[in-house]
């Protein structure tokens, strides 16, 4: 399990012009709920959140919050991005108390390189990347290690396959295929297709997406809303 220490201020200005003024000024709004407490607004530094969401797994990661004197064990459970720019505008956490389970995601990490790829020209396809599970926050793996070396064309390997730790409850189908290694695709299949000319019903315009640009996001509707 990894652990972060990230510090945090109680705010009481809440709404859509007071986001907007947090954000200017380098803050992110948050609120952080759970365990019946109600939730509590706060801010975060921009510069210190967006760097150390750059080298930690959001999922997987708890986050020891300090608020004024208090420090509360926590995960993010949501973090809300500007659809274009792609900067920090909202996040939320959820305090954790121990012995009390948790749902998280944890990260796959396939480990080696398919005979199937090396010697056979096929392709390794990662199907599934998370598996959701539930836990004691205090045993929250970083990741599951599995091992690809020995698969060849056209072999799967599945949920069954990776070794889980005691105390985790899969919330996925063991049957289901994390990875496969596919055939390498053939000439006929790459070669795209010419119309005979004069074939105008084997001409398709290419329909045009337009999509009108979505303004900024503003602080979460829920926001100061408890949540379950």
């Amino acid at each position: 399990m990894a652990t972060e220490n990230l510090t945090a201020h109680a705010r009481s200005t809440t709404g859509k012009g007071a986001a907007r003024k947090l954000r200017s000024a380098k803050q992110i709004p948050g609120v952080i709920y759970g365990h019946h407490r109600d939730p509590q607004s706060i801010t975060l530094d921009e510069r210190e959140l967006d760097r150390m969401l750059g080298r930690v797994s959001a999922d997987t990661t708890v986050f020891e919050l300090k608020i004024g004197s208090t420090v509360a064990r926590s995960l993010i459970r949501e973090v809300q991005r500007h659809p274009l720019r792609r900067n920090i505008l909202h996040v939320d956490f959820q305090e954790l108390v121990a012995g009390e389970a948790v749902t998280v995601d944890v990260p796959i990490r396939l480990v080696g390189s398919p005979d199937g790829v090396r010697n056979q020209g096929g392709t390794l396809d990662q199907i599934m990347r998370f598996i959701p599970v539930e836990v004691d926050p205090a045993n929250i793996p970083n990741h599951f290690d599995l091992n690809v070396d020995a698969l060849t064309l056209n072999q799967s390997l599945h949920v069954s396959d990776i070794q889980i730790p005691a105390g985790l409850k899969l919330l996925v189908d063991v049957g289901a295929t994390v990875c496969v290694v596919v055939p390498p695709r053939t000439e006929t299949e790459v070669a795209p297709v010419v119309a005979a000319e004069g074939d105008a019903a084997a001409v398709v315009a290419e329909p045009e997406l337009i999509r009108k640009p979505k303004p900024e996001d503003d602080e979460a509707e829920d926001d100061g809303k408890k949540k379950k």
